[in-house]
């Protein structure tokens, strides 16, 4: 039975840098930008992929609801 794998999509506009998201994932999927966004808060991005399961707890502890994440099983080769 392959993994479920997971996908973390942030809306980097809304989101304010708490960090929260990063220091609650168990994978280390998360880290924060160096980049600000136009409101001036340097937003949380996934860098990770691969070691995202979906577990959603980065969604979770988000305050400002900016993270969206999706899980699928990825296809056989």
């Amino acid at each position: 039975m392959p993994k479920v794998r997971g996908a973390v999509v942030i809306d980097i506009e809304a989101c304010k840098g708490c960090d929260l998201c990063v220091v609650a994932c168990p994978f280390d999927v998360l880290k924060l930008d160096t980049q600000v966004n136009t409101k001036g808060y340097n937003p949380a991005i996934p860098f990770n992929h691969d070691a995202c399961t979906g577990c959603k707890i980065c969604a979770l502890v988000c305050p400002d609801m900016c993270i969206t994440v999706y899980q699928y099983k990825p296809e056989k080769v």
